[in-house]
């Protein structure tokens, strides 16, 4: 709890002087309620109150528990750079601490999702859309940012400076394939490993050309994976990339990787060969690696965020409510995530939300 309080005093207050409840006080108690399964300011409410006698013995409360209109008004008046800002400097602080017990955050998974139900009256084709810097070993959000206008390339491109990627290798999939995201990378101090495909066609041609010249000696590695009726093979490749970084102006650019994904299924093969622009010559075995952690975003992020919180379902679409709630549903998967009991996410949140004990082993780790 410390290190929240610490982390979120610094987010300006935007309401007005007379305003009765403490901001980091509304702030820890959307928190807590989130963590335990709340899904929208109502709930939130109801959350408190319910758990009136838990916040009593660690918040002040002077005026009690708030209304949902109080906890939608301040998330739809806080400043999202502000907030995001002290969610980072909770991170920085909440992930070191976990880094003496993981393999470290080593893959940088970036990618964006979308708020669903997010949008304006008449603009359900244009919903608000999140982007995320994700620590795939640790599976926990580092930074995410609200992409303006629907801009994921240039939310992505913001991030890079939020985010420390010394050492860290960045994966994103084709559409951040490109010198800007390729250059802030590298400037950073981190390595790439950039899906390659039609956007950059020119490149993926010569890249296809390299693998035409490998001999069969060429080392490769390869995984196989059997369940659910399924064989899936991955074979891969690293090719140095000579001269082409130059010609083709893309700041960094070392290698390239090849994967050919086959799986088999009764009566059917399907074959799939991906190509990476990758600005350190990894070894196959360590492309696979990285490229299968890529996918963490996907299944440990995107799809914890609409099963679990059921982000897609929240309706919030107002000012800068959607991604203020982003931004605490992301720091809620981060710490119950850390908890090392056995159990299920989903199970987690539940156990928080009828077991104070458990919530205070879960609010324990925030010290």
């Amino acid at each position: 709890m410390e290190l929240f309080i610490t982390s979120f005093a610094q987010v300006p207050d935007p309401r007005a002087s007379n305003a009765r409840h403490d901001l980091v006080e509304i702030l820890f108690i959307a928190f807590v309620a989130v963590l335990c399964g709340a899904k929208s300011c109502v709930e939130m409410a109801d959350f408190g109150r319910a758990k009136a006698t838990f916040f009593e013995k660690v918040l002040g409360l002077a005026h009690g528990i708030p209304s949902h209109d109080t906890f939608s008004t301040v998330f739809r008046m806080l400043d999202p750079k502000a907030f995001e800002a002290a969610f980072r400097a909770f991170m920085a602080a909440f992930g070191a601490s976990l880094a003496k017990r993981s393999d470290g955050c080593e893959v940088v998974a970036i990618d964006g999702k979308a708020l669903r139900r997010a949008y304006e009256a008449g603009k359900a084709h244009a919903p608000k859309l999140m982007v995320s810097a994700f620590a795939a070993e640790m599976r926990m959000t580092l930074s995410c940012l609200a992409a303006k206008d629907g801009d994921e390339v240039a939310a992505a491109l913001e991030l890079l400076g939020l985010v420390d990627l010394a050492g860290k290798i960045v994966t994103a999939d084709a559409l951040h394939c490109h010198r800007g995201m390729a250059d802030g990378v590298v400037a950073r101090g981190g390595d790439y490993c950039l899906a390659l495909k039609g956007n950059q066609e020119s490149l993926r041609s010569d890249a296809d050309a390299c693998f035409l010249t490998i001999k069969k000696t060429h080392p490769t590695a390869e995984t196989t994976e059997r369940g659910h009726g399924r064989t899936e093979i991955r074979r891969a490749a690293v090719v140095g990339a000579g001269d082409l970084g130059d010609y083709h102006q893309f700041p960094g650019l070392k290698a390239f990787g090849r994967i050919e994904r086959i799986r088999r299924l009764p009566g059917k093969t399907a074959r799939e060969v991906r190509l990476f622009a990758l600005s350190r010559a990894v070894s196959p075995a360590e492309l696979l690696r990285v490229v299968r952690a890529h996918w963490a975003i996907e299944n440990a992020l995107h799809w914890e965020l609409d099963v679990v919180v059921a982000e897609d379902a929240a309706r919030n679409r107002r000012d800068h409510g959607p991604q203020n709630l982003a931004v605490l549903r992301r720091l809620a998967l981060n710490v119950a995530r850390a908890d090392q009991t056995k159990g299920s996410l989903a199970g987690k949140l539940r156990q928080a939300g009828w077991n104070d004990d458990f919530l205070f082993k879960l609010l324990a780790q925030t010290r």
